[in-house]
């Protein structure tokens, strides 16, 4: 996974659990791991091992020699996730087979694949502590191998030094947001969008905390519960005007429709019928179906909502669908009024 272009802008999110996942199987499998320097030290000799060449001492770097070792260093990181993404998808075909590794193994197989990774950054930024890409690319690595302290110590260091960086603030958010800080959560993805406007990534990250922290945001920016919302659907709309072919983001849209008041009917249907044009399997679609059949249904369109509901043929939702069913079949049935006094006795 590349983590960001020329020299700091990202080429996907730095985000955490709320936003849509941009981790890798690997950085997944690992998210509750932290690479020890015990493990560092027993790999040494680890195959793709990145071997930094030492720069004269008070010996002005060569810019161009720099660059070249940094992105030796990118190349290692990227192959050895690469490796390990095939690990963990070949175990999970073997464990479905009856066979595979455990879990455990598993983790301690990749973790002393990076290892080696790791510590080629500590060498690479001793050597240079001032190289921003440097210090984005570790915090970075650092962050999806769940040590979240040392990826914001990367990124402040970053800050400090390019406070320029839409991308140091863009990642400081989402580990503010992580901690539980939203003000500086909203405050950091604000100052990457005034830093780059036309940036996707920041817009819609800022979009998802402001929905998924209403509450903290209606304080933040001192505004109802439904103005927050509306804020919220402006900058996830504001991206998708640059990913107008993402179908996560355009189903995070969609869903946003579910909490405002009152309801939006057909602006709700026209975001998922969008998100079903987007969709490329009978997962997706059978799965924007089940939101137009809930949508229709509460609006009582009811007849919508039988047509979308026969559409839908994966078996991984019918349960779903059946709850749909009956719900639809209880408000197509008038209710029964058992308050009503009872009928006079014939003479």
């Amino acid at each position: 996974m590349k983590r960001f272009a020329a020299f700091g802008f990202p080429l996907s999110a730095f985000r955490f659990p709320l936003f849509p996942s941009t981790f890798s199987a690997v950085r997944t499998l690992l998210a509750c791991l932290c690479l020890t320097l015990a493990a560092a030290l027993r790999l040494g000799a680890e195959t793709n091992v990145v071997v930094l060449t030492p720069t004269a001492t008070n010996a002005p770097a060569n810019p161009e020699l720099v660059q070249a070792e940094f992105q030796k260093l990118l190349a290692a990181d990227n192959a050895a996730q690469a490796e390990a993404d095939r690990w963990v998808l070949d175990n999970q075909k073997f464990a479905a087979q009856g066979g595979g590794i455990s879990k455990e193994d598993l983790r301690l197989r990749i973790q002393m694949r990076f290892a080696p990774i790791r510590k080629a950054y500590d060498d690479f930024l001793q050597q240079h502590p001032e190289h921003v890409p440097g210090l984005l690319a570790y915090g970075s690595l650092l962050n999806d191998l769940a040590d979240e302290a040392g990826g914001a110590a990367q990124w402040e260091r970053a800050s400090q030094l390019a406070p320029t960086n839409p991308a140091t603030w863009n990642n400081l958010a989402n580990h503010a947001a992580g901690s539980g800080d939203t003000k500086k959560a909203f405050e950091y993805f604000e100052r990457s969008i005034a830093l780059a406007p036309d940036v996707a990534t920041y817009c819609r990250n800022l979009g998802s905390a402001i929905v998924h922290f209403r509450t903290n945001a209606m304080t933040y920016y001192e505004l109802s519960e439904q103005a927050v919302l509306d804020k919220g659907l402006k900058f996830l709309r504001q991206a998708q005007k640059q990913e107008s072919d993402d179908f996560p983001l355009a189903t995070e849209i969609a869903q946003v429709y579910y909490g405002l008041q009152p309801p939006r009917v057909d602006e709700a249907l026209q975001a998922w019928e969008t998100a079903q044009k987007l969709s490329v399997d009978d997962v997706e679609r059978d799965g924007v179906r089940l939101h137009l059949a809930r949508v229709n249904l509460q609006a009582g369109r009811f007849e919508e909502a039988h047509r979308q509901l026969g559409l839908i043929k994966y078996a991984g939702y019918a349960d779903l669908k059946r709850k749909l069913a009956e719900q639809l079949a209880q408000a197509e049935t008038p209710a029964t009024n058992t308050n009503a006094p009872p009928s006079p006795a014939k003479p």
